[in-house]
């Protein structure tokens, strides 16, 4: 957990600075109505935080792991990421992600192999700890599309 801590840590300060140089122009661009833009994407992983964040805190408490199902296009839509000002986009990304940091520095290593279900089959199924690494992943894989070649990453993996 230490080594995903650490690289979360360092993505947060990084990217924040980087997200703010990006020029409006290109950062609200759709190349296609149906894509999204790189403030889109940037809303999806704030999306996609809240919902592992409810996943880090309610994984360490409750006895059977609850369902915390995401509809990631549904959610960029209705939170309407596109006509939010950039700069709030940006400040909430760092502000959910400084949370999760919080919680996974917080976390006992004991409550690493507890449970969450982010979807309805059995191989919905990870651990608190595998949930962390895998956030850290996904959050390299959107990088990239904000900001191309920034990870060496393959994800899925």
């Amino acid at each position: 957990m230490t080594s995903t801590i650490n690289d979360l840590n360092q993505i947060i300060k990084e990217y924040s600075v980087k997200f703010s140089s990006i020029p409006e122009s290109e950062f609200s661009n759709k190349t296609q109505p149906n894509k999204w833009s790189k403030k889109e994407v940037l809303g999806h992983l704030i999306d996609s935080a809240q919902n592992n964040l409810r996943r880090f805190i309610s994984g360490q408490y409750e006895a059977t792991p609850s369902k915390i199902v995401y509809d990631q296009d549904r959610w960029v839509e209705l939170n309407n990421y596109q006509q939010t000002e950039s700069t709030d986009v940006i400040a909430l990304w760092v502000l959910i992600n400084k949370r999760i940091l919080a919680a996974l520095e917080k976390m006992p290593s004991s409550s690493y192999t507890r449970m969450s279900d982010t979807g309805g089959t059995s191989a919905s199924l990870h651990s608190l700890a595998w949930l962390a690494e895998d956030y850290v992943r996904h959050l390299k894989h959107h990088l990239n599309q904000i900001i191309p070649g920034s990870f060496d990453i393959r994800y899925p993996s």
